[in-house]
């Protein structure tokens, strides 16, 4: 993708999110509330999953059930505390990469997760394009994503306490590079890609600060998860779970067993890539690719 049409990208690089939002931000509803949606739509177990977005690891454990994790985050940093959390484990990868140029053969993965990443997302179809490319027919994809059209907006468009409408597909920007969407609009770009809907749940319904401070944590977290399932028929959380799957059969294909066959040149998509010391080098067109602490860097300029 040329350099002057590629989007925006929402860098967390140097941010203490994991600490400041997750940690200490009074977030144990949201964070159990999505520990249970993940386990309603990931398969028990897997070969290899790549975890978009992967920030510090939160969520990375929850996939125990696969052979192998690649975590990819643009921001060094946040990889870097995803390293500490999770330990010296040869069942994670590391790798430091632009979601609108994936540096991953096509058809690779046998899984896929992209939780709180979406809404970061300019050209959100491009992104899933992406994602399409690197999974194999019969591939599961859990897609997060904040919801335009949830209870709350709705009220305030009714009283008048914000302009744009709530019921109308286009995505709004209520902050820079912070999206909502519309659920039939990513419904539409994820059938238009070649993925399958199976499931649908709908996420953090009491996202209130009063009620999370009034109301101890376990039954918000359990009247959350009875009403999750309220998705398949209407969508009105701020937050939308969707368990899908790339349509066709699975091959009995498995990953290669040297790692840097999973690697493509984000610059020319040349495969497979030369190993070089402390870095990976495109033999089409030169482009030098670091390694470096554990981390896989596929930035660029």
């Amino acid at each position: 993708m040329p350099e002057q049409k590629r989007p925006p990208v929402c860098n967390y690089e140097g941010s203490d999110y994991q600490t400041r939002f997750w940690n200490k931000g009074g977030r144990e509803y949201e964070d159990r509330c999505e520990a249970i949606a993940i386990k309603r739509l990931l398969p028990l177990q897997g070969k290899l999953l790549l975890e978009l977005g992967a920030g510090a690891g939160r969520n990375t454990r929850r996939y125990n059930g696969f052979d192998h994790v690649i975590l990819l985050d643009y921001s060094l940093s946040q990889l870097k505390q995803a390293q500490d959390l999770l330990g010296d484990s040869n069942r994670y990868t590391f790798v430091a990469a632009d979601i609108y140029r994936l540096p991953f053969v096509d058809g690779l993965f046998d899984a896929a997760t992209m939780i709180r990443v979406l809404h970061h997302m300019a050209d959100a179809p491009a992104a899933l394009r992406q994602v399409r490319n690197v999974l194999q027919p019969g591939a599961n994809f859990i897609l997060e994503f904040a919801n335009k059209k949830n209870l709350k907006s709705i009220l305030r468009y009714a009283l008048h306490r914000q302009t744009w409408n709530p019921f109308t597909a286009e995505s709004v920007e209520f902050a820079p590079l912070n999206f909502d969407f519309h659920p039939r609009s990513v419904r539409n770009w994820l059938t238009g890609l070649g993925f399958s809907l199976e499931k649908t749940l709908a996420v953090s319904y009491f996202r209130i600060g009063i009620l999370k401070r009034t109301i101890p944590t376990g039954p918000l977290v359990l009247m959350d998860s009875i009403l999750q399932r309220t998705g398949a028929l209407v969508q009105l959380s701020p937050s939308i779970f969707l368990g899908t799957r790339v349509v066709g059969s699975r091959p009995l294909l498995g990953a290669p067993e040297d790692i840097n066959r999973y690697f493509k040149c984000p610059e020319c998509g040349c495969s497979p890539l030369m190993s070089k010391v402390q870095a990976l080098e495109c033999p089409a067109c030169g482009s030098l690719w670091k390694y470096l602490d554990g981390i896989y860097d596929f930035r660029g300029n």
